[in-house]
């Protein structure tokens, strides 16, 4: 007798039900997204016991005939799809016809439903995939499932679940991201009888996000508007800059209303934020993309948590580009707590009407900065003509209307601050208008570094230092572009050994590296001879940096600049030669380094992510002052 032999269909579902059916979170999943292709406008969900003891989701949908709700139940039974060229195009969140019977499988298992207009509906009693009963019912049109004792039959499944707190927040996630994918249906969530939350039918997308995330959140997420690159079309919403997590918890993205996953999809949202996401955190993105169910293939994971795109380079570049527009449009306008966000012109702020320059940089910075940079660092530190080192600015602050900064050296003389007016009687300032330089007033310099500035909406904190980052940042890369970066011959050459795919890539790339002030070429087989570096590279490790340039230059897209490789060094490098903590600065410098800042093309956050700068608004300050509840 042979050893190979067919699994009977029990053992057969339960096999499969290892592979769909992880936790209860999983069944969850299943059952909302049948509710959902059953078209579906209220879902309500109860569990008990974090969903071990009891799962029940409740739906208004289609419901189904008695045959259809004795079909189901069989392997590989499904109405998603008929012929393969419609598991090519899938356009339902379910297709594959084994969700049911191998959660029936491994659970008490009961399902009701009845069609709309029919007498009465059909019940199916399924204990550990043996079918029990099957009778009349009278439940309301749609569809009722009830899960009872997972895994109960599979005492070594059951074993790796953990605690009841732990399996209902794994499951309490999964509505919620489901919830935010169809805003259009109402949702709710009861546990062990308690009602967790519960969510009306909205239009509105921020809407949901502010049911599901509070006001807050909701209230400083920058809208993307709907656009179509490569017919991929990308809306949402995403956090401002300086707005990151730790977690990839609310770094959400869906596809034709789908909750999904992609290595490819998270390099995007990266390189869509550049520097305003510090490093090691997650971007808080809501975001939407839809294209034709033919060019996405999501039949490639058991959980259909994964899709592989058929030109993905299409999909990253407009995730790229709707991520990074929304910033560069809309940071204009502040936003409590995180930075300022909004329009699409700079604040510029007036300089008084004097001749002479004065380089703040010391000159012990200055001369090492021009001597790893040349040409290339003679980026001047915020300053102001006919400011002098020791003087007072009093006489400049006065003229502009600002409170003067007390002078480093000498004794701060006494000023006279304008008057502050009611803020009931203040005006709500324009959306579509960026602030302007008059409307910001300086108060003085916190603690050696924040600069205390009073604007229409309320006090505006700087970091000095974190400013003239993006100030020099921004300066240097335009520079790299335009001129390229100054280079040191190496006295031995470096000789690299790389794989045959990525020598073929920098072969492809020469010019590029040598923009950036690496001089390379061919050196037989797959090595690379390296000639020459870039001046300011401080690294003892060359051969490390050009494994990291090659890494950077492979995930570059189309839409991303090549010169973006270097980037890491220069916010290294500027880094040192921005001003500091305890640097003195006079009204005017400071007042020049804000003209800087809110003209570089992302000033809200310096090169490394951390915001620049802060607003704490009027009305925050009345709430914290108790004259508003």
């Amino acid at each position: 007798m042979g050893k190979i032999r067919l699994l009977s269909d029990a053992l057969a579902s339960q096999v499969a039900a290892g592979e769909v059916v992880e936790r209860p979170a999983s069944v969850v999943k299943e059952l909302v997204e049948n509710s959902l292709d059953a078209g579906a406008s209220t879902i309500e969900i109860a569990v008990q016991r974090g969903g071990i003891a009891l799962i029940r989701v409740v739906d208004d949908g289609s419901g189904m005939n008695r045959d259809d709700a004795l079909m189901c139940v069989e392997r590989h039974a499904t109405s998603k799809i008929r012929t393969k060229d419609d598991l090519a195009a899938i356009g339902t969140l379910g297709f594959r016809g084994e969700a049911l019977p191998s959660i029936a499988s491994v659970s008490k298992f009961r399902l009701a439903t009845r069609e709309p207009g029919a007498l009465t509906g059909t019940e199916v009693l399924i204990n550990g995939g043996k079918m029990a009963a099957v009778k009349d019912c009278g439940e309301p049109p749609g569809t009722q499932i009830e899960v009872r004792s997972l895994f109960f039959n599979i005492p070594a499944r059951r074993k790796f679940l953990r605690t009841e707190n732990t399996e209902f927040s794994h499951l309490e996630q999964t509505v919620r991201v489901q919830a935010l994918a169809h805003p259009e249906v109402r949702f709710a969530l009861v546990r062990n009888d308690r009602l967790v939350f519960q969510l009306p039918a909205t239009k509105d997308g921020r809407d949901r996000i502010r049911g599901l995330a509070g006001a807050d959140l909701a209230g400083r997420l920058l809208e993307v508007p709907k656009q179509t690159h490569h017919g991929v079309t990308v809306s949402g919403f995403i956090g401002p800059p300086g707005m990151g997590r730790s977690d990839r918890k609310q770094m959400l993205t869906f596809l034709n209303g789908r909750p999904v996953e992609a290595a490819m999809l998270t390099y995007a949202l990266r390189e869509g934020y550049h520097t305003a996401l510090m490093k090691g955190q997650y971007p808080v993105t809501f975001l939407f993309l839809e294209t034709d169910p033919g060019a996405v293939d999501v039949n490639v994971h058991p959980a259909k948590r994964e899709v592989r795109f058929h030109d993905g380079n299409s999909v990253r570049d407009a995730v790229i580009t709707a991520v990074s527009d929304t910033l560069t449009r809309q940071m204009r306008r502040p936003v409590s707590g995180v930075g300022l966000t909004g329009a699409e012109k700079p604040m510029p702020v007036p300089v008084p009407a004097r001749a002479e320059q004065h380089e703040l940089i010391p000159e012990s910075e200055q001369r090492s900065l021009r001597k790893d940079w040349s040409d290339l660092a003679s980026v001047p530190r915020p300053s102001l003509p006919g400011i002098e080192v020791g003087s007072s600015s009093s006489s400049v602050s006065e003229e502009r209307g600002l409170s003067p900064r007390p002078d480093p050296v000498e004794s701060p003389e006494t000023t006279e601050k304008a008057p502050v007016e009611e803020i009931e009687e203040r005006a709500e300032p324009d959306i579509e208008t960026a602030p302007k330089a008059e409307d910001f007033r300086l108060l003085g310099v916190l603690g050696k570094l924040y600069v205390l500035l009073e604007g229409k909406e309320g006090l505006v904190l700087m970091d000095q230092h974190a400013a003239h980052e993006r100030v020099l940042f921004e300066e240097m890369r335009r520079r790299m572009e335009t001129e390229g970066v100054p280079t040191q011959a190496l006295l031995v050459p470096l000789t690299v050994e790389l794989a045959p795919r990525d020598f073929d890539l920098v072969s492809q790339n020469l010019e590029t590296l040598a923009k950036l002030g690496v001089s390379a070429e061919p050196f037989g087989g797959n090595t690379l001879k390296i000639d020459a570096l870039p001046t300011f590279l401080k690294s003892d490790d060359p051969e490390r940096f050009i494994h990291q340039v090659i890494d950077e230059l492979r995930g570059a897209s189309r839409q991303t600049s090549k010169m973006r490789l270097g980037e890491d060094m220069v916010a290294t490098t500027v880094c040192r030669h921005a001003v500091k903590a305890n640097d003195p600065l006079h009204s005017a410098e400071l007042d020049k380094l804000l003209r800087d800042l809110l003209v570089c093309e992302m000033p809200y956050c310096c090169p490394h992510g951390r915001p620049t700068l802060i607003q704490i608004s009027y009305a925050e300050l009345e709430r914290k002052f108790g004259r508003r509840t």
